[in-house]
């Protein structure tokens, strides 16, 4: 356990290289860490494409982000990639760590911790071969901020957050508002997933947007992962979108180019509920405290539902979204009010 006589004034790196939503998840942990030693510096290490979660959030000092080399750009070399992550962990390694609390797969970063020489490491024992650290049906808020036990922290986790971009906001508050004058209440619908079994069908989502839209005062913000299906590095639903904006284009819709992450942030936290797949989304809207409608297909729903929000969540018995009906998400809609 961390010595809680020494000075608040710690130098905690907390690492966390995952996707979107565990970097979400991961945030209940930095907010308790804040809380305990209000006078640490407390950095992050996350990569390049879940770095904007932690844009604007007041417990964090600095960033660091590197690019995964499976999204690099086509001019980003190796050479240039690897001198990056050089420059980086120099720069770390003069900040003394106190701590480095590794969430996730600690397993990953033997590397990271050689060249950190932080004088102390946190982080879960690895898990068994094929396992994972979602005992007795834990989620991952729980599983991350068992972290906080090294440091004397108990009790419940602090709920998930992120920080909308005010210019980000008021940019796209204004677009809607010409776009669609008359809406008094804007739905949220992302309609892509990286697992094939969370992919519901483009049609099923032009039924659901006409169903919601036949009520007054309605409009509807139309997100989805950027970029045309082929990108090896980041698969996107750009021709999806297209095809469902036209298909639906004499209804009250907006699209929402996303192709900065927090401008998908920004939308969400417009709309007063979202119906989504699990996955990165989700969890956002979750920290926005948006209520939701998921759906999930092959995903450990104890492990990744959405935490400290009304959600209403849809999983058929196949584990494929496909085999939900528009019908049952109206009703979720409905039950969740």
């Amino acid at each position: 356990m961390a010595d809680s006589r020494r000075s608040s004034k710690q130098r905690i790196l907390v690492v966390r290289r995952d996707n979107i939503g565990d970097l979400v998840c991961t945030t209940p942990l930095i907010s308790a860490l804040r809380q305990r030693f209000p006078d640490a510096w407390i950095g992050a290490l996350v990569n390049s494409y879940n770095a904007p979660v932690l844009r604007g959030n007041p417990d964090i000092d600095e960033v660091f982000a590197y690019r995964k080399l499976k999204h690099r750009e086509e001019n980003d070399t190796l050479l240039a990639n690897l001198g990056i992550r050089y420059r980086m962990v120099a720069s770390l390694r003069r900040k003394r760590l106190d701590y480095v609390v590794l969430a996730g797969n600690a397993a990953r970063a033997k590397w990271l911790l050689r060249m950190l020489g932080a004088k102390a490491v946190v982080g879960l024992a690895a898990a068994p071969e094929g396992g994972t650290h979602a005992a007795q049906g834990a989620h991952e808020v729980e599983i991350t901020f068992r972290l906080a036990q090294a440091f004397g922290i108990g009790g419940v986790p602090p709920l998930p957050s992120v920080v909308p971009d005010a210019a980000q906001v008021s940019r796209l508050r204004t677009a809607i508002a010409a776009r669609l004058p008359d809406a008094s209440i804007l739905f949220g619908v992302h309609i892509s997933a990286r697992k094939p079994s969370q992919r519901w069908p483009i049609e099923r989502y032009a039924e659901l947007i006409r169903a919601i839209t036949r009520h007054s005062g309605a409009g509807v913000l139309l997100f989805w992962s950027p970029g045309p299906e082929n990108d090896p590095r980041h698969p996107g639903d750009d021709e999806k979108a297209r095809t469902l904006g036209l298909e639906l284009r004499a209804l009250p819709v907006f699209s929402v180019a996303t192709g900065d992450l927090g401008e998908l942030i920004a939308g969400l936290s417009l709309c007063s509920r979202v119906i989504c797949s699990d996955g990165g989304a989700m969890h956002l809207a979750a920290a926005l405290r948006r209520p939701i409608v998921c759906l999930f297909g092959r995903s450990d729903k104890a492990r990744w539902h959405p935490w400290g929000v009304p959600h209403q969540l849809l999983q058929s018995d196949s584990r494929d979204v496909r085999d939900i009906s528009t019908a049952q998400v109206l009703e979720a809609l409905d039950r969740l009010g």
